[in-house]
């Protein structure tokens, strides 16, 4: 088998659609999945051989089922999945309501989770695949304003690493990508929320941390283009790597965040 089967969710835009369009470019197959497909499949302008788009609601466990059946009938197997789709939640905790804290984790957690538990039988078959979940640099460093998407990125980090152990006897590898700030429509206003609740003693802060998000929006520094065409050759290699820190912003980040981890567990040997 030369080509592989990718299963992306989240494929309508940014990262997801790159993912997409250059898996397609090095002439693998792909199930393009997306809440909205509207105008996806000729966008990605393949034949339709190659290509299957279908609507996902990923907190659907049900439709993720009836995706994964669709691309078995489709291609006969799935090599490839990315857990992509995701929602930015931000806003000082307080302000966030809790059905806005639930969703988010319904989406960034449970939804890759109802994906995986769908595409995990056919690569158990196979003895074979590859599950690569887009988490953050916020997977491992958590900052004022971000408490709630952080939460729900450690969350995903720590379910993949646990089920890393598990799957990689089958022959399943798995892949964690740890993006910092990407040029995407993350922190457009048609993605990103923000909390809604007012508090006089956060007020300040998050009339700075609102100007700080609108200001970043595309002006950010790493380009997905680059963090695609990574993880479409990482896929490719033999051994990939199980997780890839991207862009200097997540390097200085994560490697801030050990370096304090480090300090605290001596104090803590220390004392204890």
């Amino acid at each position: 088998m030369t080509d592989k089967v990718w299963f992306i969710t989240g494929a309508g835009r940014g990262l997801g659609y790159l993912l997409a369009r250059d898996a397609l470019a090095a002439g693998d197959r792909v199930v393009a999945t997306s809440r909205t497909v509207d105008g996806l499949a000729e966008g990605l302008g393949v034949a339709e051989d190659r290509l299957l788009v279908r609507p996902l609601d990923v907190t659907d466990a049900m439709a993720a089922a009836a995706a994964r059946d669709a691309a078995v009938a489709a291609f006969g197997r799935i090599d490839i999945l990315v857990n992509n789709a995701g929602r930015a939640q931000l806003g000082w905790f307080e302000t966030i309501p809790d059905r806005d804290v639930r969703r988010q984790f319904e989406i960034n957690l449970f939804g890759a989770m109802n994906v995986a538990r769908a595409v995990l039988p056919v690569m158990r078959r196979q003895r074979s695949g590859l599950v690569i979940a887009i988490s953050s640099v916020n997977g491992l460093v958590s900052n004022p304003g971000g408490s709630v998407y952080a939460a729900s990125k450690f969350a995903l980090e720590g379910w993949m690493e646990g089920l890393a152990a598990e799957i990689a006897p089958l022959g399943i590898r798995s892949l964690i990508v740890e993006p910092g700030m990407m040029r995407t429509n993350f922190l457009d206003p048609s993605t990103v929320r923000q909390g809604e609740i007012e508090i006089a003693d956060y007020a300040e802060a998050v009339a700075g941390f609102r100007s700080f998000i609108a200001a970043a929006n595309g002006t950010q520094q790493n380009d997905p283009e680059v963090l695609s065409a990574l993880i479409v050759a990482e896929a490719s290699t033999p051994d990939p790597a199980q997780r890839l820190l991207f862009g200097a912003d997540a390097h200085d980040w994560a490697g801030a965040k050990s370096r304090q981890l480090a300090a605290e567990i001596a104090a803590s040997r220390a004392r204890a």
